[in-house]
C-alpha cells in the first residue's frame, strides 16, 4: 500500500474552550461562524467574553463546514446549539450558514473583531485570508471607515503560500521562519501571479538556490504586493494583521520593514478575528432587541 503523501500546505486544526468559565452562568451566549474559502472558524462568547472557538479546514460544502466548525467549538463544553441566543454568519460562505440568524460581511466582522483583539486604538487592519487580502480602516469602535480588497489573484494570500509550501515540501507553519534563514535578502520573485511565481521558483531551485532563499524571495514579493494595497488605502497607526498569514513571520517582518511600522500583537488567535467580530455583532443585536422590547 502506498504511503500517504504529506500535505505540507495544511495548517493545524484545533478547538479550545475556557475551562475556568461556566457558560451556564452567563446571561447571554452568542456565536459567530466565519466560513472562509480555505478555513472556517466558530467563536462562542458568554456575556461578551471569549469562551470557546474552533478552527478547521473548509470543505467543499459550506453549510456542512459551518455545522462541523460549530459542533467542534461546542465539543467538551456543557453547551448545545439550543443555548445560543443568536448566531451571525460571516466570510466567503456567510449566506450558507444554515443556523445563523443573520449574515454580516467579513470586512465589518474583521474590523469589529480586530477592535476587541487589538484594542480601540487600532485604525488599520490587514486581513490576509485564503483567497483574498483586505486592507480595512476603522474607528475606535471597530466601525469600518474605508477598505480595499485584492481578490484578482492568489498572490498575497494564504492559498498562494500553500502552493509554495507544497512545491518546496516545507510545512506551511515553518515557511516564515525558514524564509528568514538567509545571509542576504534575495530579490523578490518577479511575478505576482502564483502560477508564474511557481515556475520561477522551480527554475531558481534548479539553479541551486536553497529552499530558504526561494521562500525569502516569495515572502518578499508577497509582502510588497500587500504593501501596495495598504499604501492605496492609506495606512494609519495603529496597525494590525488578522488571518492565517499573520502567523507567517517571514511575510510579517518584511511587510513591517516596508511600512516602517510594527504591527500590534494580541493574545487572541489571529484567525478567529472574523468569527469573533460576528459573535460580538450577535451580542449587540440581541441587546438591541431586548432594549426595544423593554421600551414597548
Amino acid at each position: 500500500m502506498a504511503e500517504k503523501r504529506k500535505e505540507f500546505w495544511r495548517w493545524k486544526e484545533y478547538n479550545w474552550h475556557d475551562e475556568s468559565m461556566n457558560p451556564k452562568d452567563a446571561d447571554l451566549i452568542t456565536a459567530g461562524v466565519d466560513v472562509g474559502s480555505v478555513s472556517s472558524q466558530t467563536v462562542i462568547m458568554a456575556d461578551g467574553q471569549l469562551y470557546a472557538y474552533s478552527n478547521m479546514r473548509t470543505g467543499s460544502d459550506s453549510p456542512d463546514s459551518a455545522r462541523k466548525a460549530m459542533s467542534w467549538a461546542l465539543e467538551g463544553t456543557p453547551l448545545t446549539m439550543g443555548d445560543l441566543a443568536y448566531t451571525v454568519g460571516t466570510g466567503y460562505g456567510r449566506v450558507n450558514v444554515p443556523f445563523a440568524n443573520r449574515a454580516i460581511t467579513e470586512i465589518a466582522c474583521h474590523a469589529r473583531g480586530g477592535n476587541m483583539m487589538y484594542g480601540p486604538s487600532v485604525r488599520t487592519i490587514l486581513d490576509m485570508g485564503g483567497q483574498d487580502c483586505k486592507a480595512i480602516l476603522c474607528d475606535d469602535r471597530g466601525k469600518v471607515t474605508n477598505f480595499l480588497m485584492n481578490d484578482k489573484c492568489a498572490a498575497g494570500t494564504g492559498r498562494g503560500m500553500e502552493v509554495f509550501a507544497d512545491l518546496l515540501a516545507v510545512s506551511i507553519e515553518e515557511v516564515g521562519e525558514l524564509s528568514l534563514d538567509v545571509e542576504e535578502e534575495p530579490p523578490p520573485v518577479s511575478s505576482t501571479c502564483v502560477v508564474f511565481a511557481k515556475s520561477e521558483a522551480t527554475s531558481l531551485l534548479r539553479e541551486g538556490w536553497p529552499k530558504s532563499k526561494v521562500l525569502a524571495a516569495y515572502c518578499s514579493a508577497m509582502a510588497h504586493r500587500v504593501y501596495t494595497l495598504l499604501e492605496r488605502v492609506g495606512v494609519q497607526k495603529e496597525f494590525a494583521i488578522t488571518g492565517g498569514i499573520a502567523k507567517n513571520i517571514g511575510v510579517v517582518k518584511r511587510l513591517e520593514k516596508e511600512l516602517g511600522l510594527n504591527s500590534l500583537k494580541s493574545k487572541y488567535d489571529t484567525q478567529i478575528a472574523g468569527a469573533l467580530g460576528a459573535a460580538l455583532f450577535a451580542k449587540a443585536l440581541v441587546e438591541k432587541e431586548r432594549k426595544q422590547a423593554a421600551a414597548q
